[in-house]
């Protein structure tokens, strides 16, 4: 595909003297509406520079560059030079791209040779996997695949929640009320009522916070039956959140959780007191980080055990060591902001200048309508509901608008599950919101489903059509303006996927695929496609089968099927 900014800035860089290729595509923009061509050129920086008014500069330069085969016309309109591209060069370009890449259209391999970790999810294990959970799951795979879309080697961590004090209080809790049967049968609710059970009886009987630390310790030794009671809780844990990843289409690289790193923190504490960052505060041992607007990182409690801050810090220089990772992306909710600038922070103090390379990447959390989820208080709402009533939901609105559908619950589930995570990832992801069944199952508007109708619409174009698209397509048949709308939208999908990336915000393709969907459909209605005219409809076959690719592309990177038929 022809970069027609780069050949512009090229064009330009011969005209204007003091400014680089590079300089001059940072000030290239692309104007509000079509009317006033395909790119703008600003000359309010050039007034120092030829000491003339900006609207006398960009007449000349619009005047010096008229005749060039790549525009049908260059004009000025106030200070900015105006380039129109040729229609049929244009929509060629980016056609013939689309066409010939199919699935990898919008690629690249910006990140050849760069490993990146993508951390998401990580669910705490015998913990129910709730509706909060969504938005590190799906922000995070859409992340993972951005990267892996513009050619990184990327691998994906499932930092389960494995460790901790709750497993000394979900020991006790199961020795004195579980029962085994009980938990294999329903293993996730009923290890959340002696969860709850022992939050309950400790109000009563505080003696049991000290004995839940004690089985605490006990695992952290290696007590047999702590770590037997421990294993087993985990393996019934992940055998249920799998069941809603596969639901998801999500799979990790490695669930290397927190107790992974158990046996490799005692030589990362050697470390920092060989660095001399250890002070002793009160029996437990922390790093001061005053002179750095923090409180102190509390990194070994006074009883020896460990925190979640000892596990991350252990991990992250794990990672480096094992990985030589170019980027260590962790997606977690914006609580923990505090918490990653410590651990970072005391990573950078121990002497690793890679500690710039691992970023948090925060998001706002969820909230119920009728308050804030809390695990203790049994107040959740399970993911795998959630995402099973979205399904019911979707098959009973296909049964009423196309009860003949072949395959009704595969596109069901591909629909539910879509509107679901394609809400997740329409706002920005530092917002809170209110989660909402009425909002997550309305399928009106710019929704997941909107979009993957609009791509079964083109789907269903090219069967009814029964063509093989050629070489031999008059590309200036394309012309008027919905068509070269669409042009437009699609030529802009890698710089869209690339800024997505940079500054890890899936939203931005979100909104983009609404864009691509909504320039089809204008396309849609107002240029029959199949017609008698046989290069017309070659033309116009062309743009749909670029239109359905892109969707299709987009949708991927979010994580969300696009099916061919609804």
């Amino acid at each position: 595909m022809i970069d027609f900014k780069k050949e512009i800035a090229d064009i330009l860089s011969q005209k204007v003297e003091g400014l680089t290729v590079e300089e001059i595509l940072e000030m290239m923009e692309i104007p509000p509406n079509s009317q006033m061509g395909d790119f703008a050129f600003p000359c309010f920086k050039l007034a120092k520079i030829f000491r003339k008014a900006p609207n006398m500069i960009a007449k000349e330069i619009a005047e010096s560059i008229e005749g060039n085969d790549l525009f049908e016309k260059v004009e000025n309109m106030a200070a900015y030079v105006n380039f129109f591209i040729d229609k049929a060069t244009f929509a060629k370009s980016v056609i013939e791209e689309v066409l010939e890449k199919k699935d990898q259209f919008g690629s690249s391999n910006l990140g050849e040779g760069r490993k990146v970790i993508v951390e998401f999810s990580s669910p705490n294990i015998a913990k129910p996997f709730h509706i909060g959970h969504i938005r590190s799951t799906v922000i995070g795979n859409a992340i993972y695949k951005l990267y892996d879309f513009l050619g990184y080697d990327t691998v994906t961590i499932n930092h389960l929640g494995d460790y901790g004090t709750q497993f000394g209080k979900l020991i006790v809790a199961y020795k004195n009320w579980g029962d085994e049967k009980e938990v294999e049968a329903n293993p996730i609710p009923t290890l959340l009522k002696l969860y709850i059970k022992l939050h309950e009886e400790a109000e009563k009987h505080p003696e049991l916070e000290d004995e839940s630390r004690m089985w605490f310790k006990k695992l952290e030794d290696g007590d047999e039956e702590a770590k037997r009671l421990w294993q087993w809780f985990r393996d019934v844990s992940l055998k249920e959140f799998n069941r809603v990843y596969g639901m998801l289409n999500i799979s990790f690289d490695s669930y290397a959780g927190e107790s992974f790193y158990s046996d490799k923190m005692p030589r990362v504490l050697n470390m920092m007191e060989e660095k001399n960052l250890l002070k002793e505060s009160k029996g437990a041992d922390i790093v001061d980080l005053e002179e750095y607007n923090m409180p102190p990182a509390l990194i070994r409690k006074s009883d020896g055990s460990t925190l979640y801050i000892t596990r991350d810090i252990t991990a992250a220089i794990y990672r480096k060591e094992n990985y030589d990772f170019y980027k260590n992306i962790y997606v977690v909710a914006s609580q923990q902001n505090l918490h990653f600038q410590q651990w970072m922070k005391v990573v950078e103090l121990m002497g690793y200048d890679w500690a710039k390379d691992c970023i948090h990447v925060p998001f706002g959390l969820v909230s119920l309508e009728e308050g804030t989820m809390s695990t203790r208080k049994g107040r959740v709402v399970f993911l795998e509901d959630v995402l099973k009533k979205a399904i019911e939901q979707t098959r009973k609105i296909i049964k009423e608008k196309n009860g003949d559908l072949p395959n009704i619950d595969e596109v069901a589930k591909q629909v539910g599950i879509g509107a679901v995570v394609f809400q997740e990832l329409s706002n920005n992801r530092i917002k809170d919101y209110t989660f909402s069944w009425d909002r997550t199952l309305n399928f009106d508007g710019e929704t997941g489903p909107y979009v993957q109708y609009t791509h079964a619409r083109a789907c269903s174009v090219l069967r009814k059509a029964q063509a093989k698209l050629d070489e031999n397509i008059n590309y200036g048949l394309l012309g008027n303006e919905e068509a070269m709308n669409l042009v437009r939208v699609i030529q802009q999908f890698q710089t869209t996927v690339e800024e997505a990336a940079r500054k890890y915000e899936p939203s931005i393709v979100t909104r983009y695929i609404v864009d691509v969907a909504q320039a089809f459909n204008r396309f849609y209605h107002h240029c029959p496609i199949i017609v008698e005219d046989q290069e017309m409809q070659k033309a116009r076959l062309a743009l749909v089968s670029s239109a359905k690719q892109t969707l299709q592309n987009g949708l991927n990177i979010l994580g969300v099927a696009a099916p061919e038929r609804m």
